[in-house]
């Protein structure tokens, strides 16, 4: 329990008619208390001479106190304490000049504390304490005040001044001043005047103590009249504070006197009061929805057009509608992230087996939001063929971050207006597919994945792709501007992630503002390992099987893989899976019971015959074919290269629907052995007397790129030596006059390539052997594969020429 006054003290018209009650009897009073009195300590409040309040006591040795003072002359002692948090104070935690008081009435409270009231009878000073057990006890001293003689006039002067400022507090805060005034005028004396005054202004704790302490009459009312001073700004402030919210209630007041009226007028008109609740909530939503300052200042503007528009009106319906997308969007709203690298690091593992490399740059990238969630960070670009995770990667990140995902197709994407958005003054106008998905996913900071970056198209309606550039620019999307919402909105906190097949169609500029992570084809291994652990149960749960009704042996999967699909990801494998286990869910329909047993011959009956024979594969070469290796976006692929030489004038024909790059590299191979024709032991005279033709087969399908260069120069030598070409080599490079042989892209794909046509060599230009890092360890061990420098390096293996 704590001793505070808790009740306000009577005011100065009550105290005042005390203090002429007991004017009178003032010198008696302070001849009758005992030299020893109790002592109640009090917290937040100083008792002054003439004062009479109320206190509230409910520590036990201020209940012992009281008791005391009670059973003997009802005098008391109250000092304040120096702390008010001390609980248990002892004679060192009081002031020890304080307030002889008597107990007038005491009252017993129902939660055991004591209410008294008490009069203010004589400054006292304590000059020691005697026992501080069961309560407080000191021998006091009362402070005389001097006798009043005539007064100066600097004591009437402050005596004036005191009674104007107490006259202007009580005018400030609305007090009728008339019977006030007339106690406080009907004081003279400097010292009782400064006491009264004391004991009802407002002020802090150390100063009334000042106050109190001071002996001098003249000096305490001057004390009064500076905290008068002070009183009076204050009150003036405040009285200036309470008049401004008037003037706003009555604003306040008049717009809704408005609002009402034309709620009426609307009725009369048949309009209905819908459109009004229609707005109300329009202004709510807004208030709620976090707006910046220039957004705010944007939507203030189109509220007040909006509110002078008719309801029906189509302009009313576009504002309206603009005003529900500023209301709609999270301007404010973030995901929180969860970034924990070990439980990161086994989402991706669960969800993607081997791209160790990619797994490991994922991993780094949200090491460093841990670390600095500040940073912008580059946007990643997954590019590679079709069905080898991409778009699953990002969502397994969206994961990882505990963040939303959504994926944005840009595919065929034409119009610059699906990422910028339209002009308002259009019909049907709308925000961009940036600015819808973010308003569809209620947060400021998803995963949004751009597919097919690779794709995008352009034309009259404008360049999605320069679109772009702001989005994925770090340094620009923060004030990202959508043409329909016409304000900037902040991207920065957008992790964008972009897929591609091919890096050639994408425009520099914005191929630059983005880390591209190559994500290659699938070996013959993992794809068997992951339709085991993926494919496999997945399609088996969607065909209403259970994991158990499916029994396929590994080489029935290797099967598969080699005979059904030829692709660099694992669409096909899939869709050739789930024709297996929609083949078992049909048996189990009709009755069967499993578990059912795929082997090979029943393989055969579900898929029917094999699609892929490698036939190419030939023990021994004809002369004039040599075989190359080449890059498409579905992966690596094992090209024939056919030179055929008949007699004529030197012709060069070129068939297979060879694009530019190729045609060129035929035309410098058929140079190059022109030029070294001794060395090559090839008739010099071939190109006056021999016509050339070079075919690429599979007519139907265009081909270009430099990875044929020294594929076409050994078919050549092939072709006019009329030596044949080792069966089990491929080779893959482009070539110059000079022979040398300069490097290409593609070569894990190429190789796995390679190995699922079951070659033992392969020649790649040695400045692409670093390359050979990303290929697995078991895969190379079932290729050879040679670095070559210049054609004199693959000729003697290819051909069994030396070199010279």
């Amino acid at each position: 329990m704590s001793d505070r006054n808790d009740a306000e003290s009577l005011d100065i018209h009550e105290s005042g008619a005390s203090i002429e009650e007991a004017a009178e009897h003032m010198n008696e009073l302070l001849n009758d208390f005992p030299a020893e009195l109790p002592v109640l300590a009090v917290r937040d409040i100083v008792v002054f001479n003439y004062m009479i309040l109320p206190l509230f006591v409910g520590r036990e040795k201020s209940v012992q106190a009281v008791d005391a003072a009670l059973n003997g002359s009802r005098y008391m002692m109250i000092c304040t304490q120096h702390d008010e948090a001390v609980d248990d104070p002892t004679g060192d935690d009081l002031h020890k000049t304080g307030t002889v008081v008597m107990i007038m009435r005491m009252l017993k409270m129902p939660d055991g504390r004591l209410k008294v009231l008490v009069q203010g009878i004589s400054r006292a000073k304590v000059k020691n304490f005697v026992s501080e057990d069961p309560y407080l006890l000191a021998e006091v001293e009362a402070i005389e005040e001097p006798e009043a003689g005539p007064l100066t006039v600097e004591q009437e002067a402050m005596i004036r001044s005191a009674r104007e400022q107490s006259e202007k507090i009580l005018s400030l805060r609305g007090v009728p001043t008339a019977d006030i005034m007339a106690v406080l005028n009907g004081v003279d004396e400097p010292g009782r005047l400064a006491d009264l005054i004391a004991a009802n202004l407002r002020m802090k704790v150390a100063d009334a103590q000042t106050i109190l302490e001071c002996t001098d009459p003249d000096e305490r009312l001057t004390l009064v009249n500076e905290q008068l001073v002070k009183e009076v700004e204050v009150a003036a402030m405040q009285a200036k504070i309470q008049s401004m919210a008037k003037e706003g209630m009555d604003k306040a007041q008049k717009d809704y006197f408005l609002r009402e009226q034309m709620k009426a007028i609307r009725r009369e008109l048949g309009e209905g009061p819908d459109g009004d609740e229609d707005m109300d909530e329009l202004i709510e939503s807004l208030a709620k929805a976090g707006l910046p300052k220039d957004v705010r200042k944007e939507a203030d503007k189109q509220l007040r057009r909006l509110s002078v528009m008719h309801p029906e009106s189509s302009e009313a319906t576009v504002v309206r509608t603009y005003l529900e997308w500023l209301a709609e969007l999270p301007w404010k709203k973030l995901s929180r992230d969860r970034i924990d690298i070990p439980r990161a690091q086994a989402i991706l593992d669960e969800d993607h087996y081997g791209l160790e490399k990619v797994k490991d740059r994922i991993l780094e990238y949200l090491s460093v939001r841990k670390l600095n969630p500040k940073s912008k960070g580059p946007i990643l670009c997954f590019s590679g063929p079709p069905g080898v995770g991409k778009t699953s990667l990002g969502r397994s990140i969206a994961r990882a971050l505990g963040r939303k995902f959504q994926r944005i197709s840009l595919g065929g994407m034409r119009d610059e207006a699906e990422i910028r958005g339209h002009r308002r003054t259009y019909i049907g106008a709308m925000p961009g597919r940036i600015i819808q998905t973010i308003k569809q996913l209620g947060t400021r900071n998803p995963v949004i994945m751009l597919d097919e970056i690779d794709k995008l198209g352009s034309d009259f309606r404008g360049d999605p792709s320069s679109a772009l550039l702001e989005v994925l620019d770090p340094e620009q999307n923060f004030s990202f501007s959508d043409h329909y919402l016409n304000v900037p909105f902040d991207l920065s906190k957008v992790m964008f992630i972009c897929t591609a097949n091919q890096l050639e169609t994408i425009p520099a500029p914005l191929r630059d503002r983005m880390e591209i992570i190559r994500i290659p084809g699938y070996t013959m291994q993992e794809k068997a390992k992951i339709a085991r652990r993926y494919l496999l149960p997945r399609q088996a749960g969607e065909n209403g099987l259970n994991e158990d009704d499916v029994q396929i042996a590994d080489n029935v999967i290797t099967k598969i893989i080699d005979e059904y699909t030829r692709e660099a990801g694992l669409r096909n494998l899939e869709r050739e899976l789930g024709t297996v286990c929609r083949k078992l869910a049909r048996r189990k329909a009709e009755g069967e019971d499993g578990p059912f047993r795929v082997t090979v011959k029943v393989l055969e009956k579900l898929l029917g015959a094999p699609r892929f024979i490698d036939e190419q594969k030939e023990r021994e070469l004809l002369p004039g074919v040599a075989l190359g290796l080449a890059w498409t976006p579905y992966g690596g692929e094992v090209l024939n290269v056919e030179v055929s030489t008949m007699k004529g004038k030197g012709k060069l024909t070129l068939t297979g629907q060879l694009g530019d790059v190729m045609k060129e590299s035929a035309q410098a191979a058929v140079s190059y052995v022109r030029s070294h024709a001794a060395e090559l032991d090839v008739d010099p005279e071939f190109s006056s007397n021999l016509d050339i033709h070079i075919h690429v087969p599979a007519g139907a399908t265009p081909k270009d790129g430099p990875s044929a260069g020294v594929t076409l120069l050994t078919a050549l030598i092939s072709a006019l030596t009329g030596r044949s070409v080792n069966s089990d080599l491929c080779m893959t490079g482009e070539i110059t006059l000079r022979g040398r042989v300069l490097p290409v892209g593609g070569i894990k794909e190429k190789i796995l390539a390679a190995v699922a046509r079951g070659l033992s060599h392969a020649f790649i230009p040695h400045q692409n052997k670093k390359d050979l890092e990303d290929i697995p360890a078991d895969l190379l061990r079932k290729i050879t594969v040679h670095p070559a420098e210049h054609i004199n390096d693959i000729l003697p293996l290819a051909l069994g020429l030396d070199k010279k």
